[in-house]
């Protein structure tokens, strides 16, 4: 059996595990070569501890992460100044208007949708209190319609576990205009729920364990 049809579905993947190490990094930390791409990440239950897992296997030169995750406010700070103790990327909760940089992870507050827009060449963060889309603020389908528009085919999107289909149907605008989406696979997945959506509509190309996925983004970021 070759190492692509061992494990991860791709709609056709590859599986290696994950490593324990000293210092920040809470996993072995992946290689990465420059690149203008920019990654979006929805999660709801389970999804702190799948952050952890997926973040802590990145470089801290990865391309910008924005992540939609379904918390209250109160535990936001908290959240990210630990993922940002654990990861070799900075993490800290976004900002409306700051400059998306590469090497930094944007998560959304707890009271407000996260998204982007263009500012020239410079992308920035857009925070707004809308009215909750899927019954939901931070919503995943804001970010990812966002993404959509702002990123076309220069977009990954990431849907880690959760409940309900929340960003299912934004993601499958991301894939319409270009984009490459993955899938957490049900095996990893605390809750199938959103992932499960996203892959019935078609809109993912890859479906991969947790632990899989930081390296299967990365290959795709140096495609």
């Amino acid at each position: 059996m070759d190492c692509c049809s061992r494990g991860t579905r791709r709609i056709s993947t590859t599986r290696r595990r994950i490593s324990n190490c000293a210092g920040r990094r809470c996993m072995s930390v992946l290689p990465l070569t420059k690149s203008s791409r920019i990654i979006v990440v929805g999660s709801s239950t389970g999804g702190t501890e799948a952050l952890r897992v997926f973040l802590g296997m990145m470089p801290h030169d990865a391309p910008p992460i924005l992540i939609a995750q379904h918390m209250p406010e109160m535990f936001v700070a908290s959240f990210a100044s630990r993922l940002d103790g654990a990861c070799a990327m900075r993490v800290k909760v976004a900002v409306h208007d700051e400059e998306i940089l590469s090497g930094h992870v944007y998560l959304s507050p707890g009271h407000a949708h996260i998204a982007l827009a263009r500012d020239g060449s410079t992308l920035r963060v857009e925070l707004s209190d809308a009215p909750p889309v899927n019954r939901h603020r931070p919503s995943v389908e804001v970010l990812f319609k966002a993404a959509a528009t702002a990123l076309g085919p220069n977009a990954i999107g990431v849907m880690l576990t959760g409940m309900g289909k929340d960003g299912a149907a934004a993601m499958l605008e991301m894939k319409r205009a270009g984009a490459y989406n993955f899938a957490q696979d049900e095996q990893s997945s605390v809750v199938f729920g959103m992932p499960r959506a996203a892959i019935e509509l078609g809109a993912v190309d890859e479906v991969v364990p947790l632990g899989r996925m930081a390296e299967r983004v990365l290959a795709r970021v140096r495609a």
